[in-house]
């Protein structure tokens, strides 16, 4: 229970960091005299980096753990945090977005990680939903509560009590985690240029698993258009469109981010109730791309509406711990660490690309007034969402040979996962059934 508390502080804190952009814009971007254009590309920046902090993260966790990994990242996020409270222009703010995008890259990994080696397959889904949903949190805080302590005490004041807190969480973990055992990578041989080659070996068994490839778009959709439609553009939307003033525009993103933690805590129950993570993550990525199309099309004619639909995508939009717990059945458990972080590598770096692209809907507006703007961007939201969610439809469940992960020993009933005994056949093949 330690464990799961205290990697539950590193993740809120995650989620506060990939979110505090949309509230404190208003102040920084004149502060720092940037475009809306520009802060599009510094939020992109941030999932850039912690897409590529997946590489480090996950042959980190396979080789010592996610005490010192966890740690460790969460430093270099607290640096991020104080540089980014002394930015003075584009270049800065940039620079140290990208600093607390890698710091945070482990923050759920780590839990994740934690998970897998502890407890059956089965459990998994109910309780990264629950770190999910709790780790939510971090949104709620950076929508009403810091546009009001941004007003009162400033943005630079925030960035800084920020790094603070992720020093404080940093020491937190290294006192208070353990790591699991070291598993031995059969992949290996005995000299070290056969140890360095397995080690990156693992990202390619993962990349070449074909049950995984229709899973890889909706991966790289699903949580990039929710988490780009509540970090980036659900303040300038409310503001722009519907002309709300800055406590009404957290009011209403503290909709979207409530929604957003109920919804991620309430998967968990419902795949259990289901039995079946691909289907409970098929129906939350479909509902969510019909509310983003809806929003395109008619979030401009009701302010009640088009906070409605935004709570509806937050709700049904985090299906990233059910998409999670789908591709987790089918990895070893000596490729756990890079397993998922190959998965958060593509839920990241479709998060920054998506981001990236938003960018051009603001520079090249055609003329288009701001409701027109917005509603041809959430439309390409969702209509890309649904496009992903169809390709998703022909993955397979689970692997063909049982819910065990291919080459996953069996689990004795401490969760823990023994080595297999030197007379074991050879793991089957990775064919899949749907």
């Amino acid at each position: 229970m330690t464990a799961f508390l205290v990697l539950l502080l590193a993740y809120t804190i995650s989620q506060f960091d990939r979110g505090f952009l949309a509230m404190v814009a208003p102040d920084l971007g004149p502060d720092l005299g940037l475009a809306a254009s520009d802060m599009a590309l510094l939020s992109a920046g941030w999932f850039l980096a912690f897409a590529v902090g997946q590489v480090p993260t996950g042959l980190l966790l396979d080789r010592i753990g996610p005490r010192r990994t966890v740690a460790g990242f969460l430093v270099l996020a607290a640096l991020g945090a104080g540089l980014l409270g002394l930015a003075q222009g584009f270049a800065g703010a940039a620079g140290a977005m990208a600093l607390i995008g890698l710091g945070c890259a482990p923050a759920l990994m780590g839990g994740l990680y934690l998970f897998g080696r502890s407890y059956p397959p089965e459990r998994f889904a109910m309780l990264s939903s629950l770190m999910i949903g709790l780790g939510t949190s971090g949104d709620l805080l950076g929508s009403t509560p810091l546009a009001l302590a941004s007003h009162a005490f400033g943005w630079r004041t925030i960035l800084f009590g920020l790094a603070l807190v992720t020093l404080a969480a940093a020491g937190l973990i290294l006192r208070l985690i353990e790591d699991p055992p070291r598993l031995a990578d059969p992949a290996k041989g005995s000299d070290k240029s056969s140890d360095r080659t397995s080690v990156w070996r693992g990202f390619a068994d993962v990349a070449r698993m074909r049950a995984l490839w229709p899973v890889f778009p909706v991966v790289f959709v699903s949580y990039a258009v929710v988490i780009a439609t509540r970090s980036l553009w659900v303040g300038s939307y409310l503001g722009a469109v519907h002309g709300l003033d800055a406590l009404q525009r957290g009011n209403g993103t503290l909709a979207m981010s409530a929604a957003m933690a109920a919804g991620a805590i309430g998967y968990g129950p419902l795949e259990r109730l289901v039995r079946d993570p691909k289907r409970t993550a098929f129906a939350g990525c479909l509902v969510t791309g019909l509310a983003l199309s809806g929003l395109g099309v008619f979030g401009s004619g009701s302010t009640a509406l088009a906070v409605a639909l935004l709570a509806l995508t937050g709700a049904a939009g985090l299906s990233y711990g059910i998409l999670m717990a789908h591709a987790r059945r089918f990895f070893p458990a000596h490729l756990l660490g890079r397993g998922v972080a190959f998965m958060n590598i593509v839920f990241m770096g479709g998060a920054a690309a998506i981001q990236g692209l938003s960018a051009l809907f603001v520079l090249e507006t055609g003329g288009l007034g701001p409701d027109a703007l917005y509603g041809r961007l959430f439309l390409a939201y969702g209509l890309a969402l649904l496009a992903a969610t169809a390709i998703y439809a022909a993955a397979p469940r689970e692997p063909a040979f049982g819910s065990r992960a291919p080459g996953d020993p069996e689990r004795g009933t401490n969760g823990a996962t023994p080595p297999p005994p030197a007379s074991a056949p050879a793991a089957p093949g990775r064919g899949a059934r749907a």
